[in-house]
């Protein structure tokens, strides 16, 4: 078996973009600018792989709320791939297009399905993506969907590097899936086939 493509394999997916404090600029739009992705092993149980994207924006630019939030900078992301390089990156590299992923709730899929729009960008991923915040908050019984860092108080998991950095956000992510599949409360891929 290809273990590059293994079924236990998951992208765990955490993306930051450009924001502001209030309304965007006239003629700016919300931009990837990084793409945190870890690997998990679910049969091992373990953070396999840890990799960062920079992207390069094109219709907007990082604010000075942005680099507060997320601590990425303009000249940081100049250095960045432009937006379907990004995406090619994800599908050549890192497998994306055949190895299921997730992220914590669906704005990162959302993202990714906008901007693939609006710049005609083939959408990097395949269908099989799993809402990782919806799973916690069903395993939990909780009423309310927590935000990550709330997450990881609850499961009694200490938070690693920055809050709202997507390498570090991602590398956090892939400890809760972890978690809850050590629980037995993670999909499996008979439960959501590919």
């Amino acid at each position: 078996m290809d273990s590059i493509r293994a079924e236990h394999l998951v992208n765990v997916v955490d993306v930051e973009a450009t924001c502001w404090d209030g309304s965007p600029p006239p003629g700016a739009v919300s931009e990837i600018i990084e793409i945190g992705l870890t690997v998990v092993d679910l049969q091992a149980g373990s953070r396999v792989a840890r990799h960062r994207i920079l992207v390069r924006p094109a219709r907007s630019r990082v604010s000075a709320f942005c680099t507060e939030l997320t601590g990425l900078t303009q000249p940081e992301v100049d250095r960045g791939l432009p937006f379907a390089a990004a995406c090619r990156l994800l599908a050549t590299e890192h497998h994306a297009g055949t190895r299921p992923w997730t992220s914590w709730g669906d704005y990162d899929r959302h993202q990714f399905t906008r901007q693939c729009r609006a710049t005609r960008t083939p959408y990097p991923f395949g269908r099989h993506h799993t809402n990782a915040k919806a799973v916690f908050t069903d395993a939990h019984g909780l009423r309310k969907r927590p935000g990550m860092a709330q997450a990881l108080d609850i499961a009694g998991l200490p938070l690693e590097g920055r809050h709202h950095r997507g390498e570090d956000d991602a590398w956090n992510i892939a400890a809760l899936v972890l978690d809850l599949a050590a629980l037995h409360t993670w999909p499996t891929a008979d439960e959501h086939p590919a």
